[in-house]
């Protein structure tokens, strides 16, 4: 199963939402403002992409978090918190397979790779 991670209203997910559904691939999406994201599903991120990936320190959010709480994300366990506190502080999309991450934002390259690999397998 395709799950695709994010905000709704993210303009790179709502990029990834269009071209999933142009090219009719079948996927979830789990809006991670309204049904959350669970400790060992961010781990499990965090162990495949590493945290440095994962933390958008471009977007709003990292932007409006003091330079305190900026400096305390040194490491997995400091991102996982801040993650798990501040959702939108997690580069979106998130695309998985199967709980295996595939891409963090949206690349239409990336994309293709992914989901040409998927109709060979």
């Amino acid at each position: 199963m395709i799950t695709l991670y994010g905000i709704p209203n993210c303009n790179s997910v709502k990029k990834a939402r269009a071209w999933l559904a142009a090219k009719q691939i079948d996927y979830v999406f789990h809006d991670f403002k309204k049904q959350g994201l669970s400790a060992d599903i961010a781990q499990s991120w965090i162990d495949q992409s590493g945290w440095q990936v994962l933390i958008n320190r471009q977007g709003t959010t990292w932007r409006t978090l003091s330079a305190t709480e900026q400096s305390a994300v040194q490491d997995d366990a400091t991102a996982l918190a801040l993650m798990l506190r501040q959702h939108s502080v997690i580069k979106r999309p998130v695309l998985t397979q199967h709980n295996r991450v595939f891409a963090i934002g949206f690349d239409e390259a990336t994309y293709t790779r992914f989901t040409t690999a998927e109709s060979e397998a």
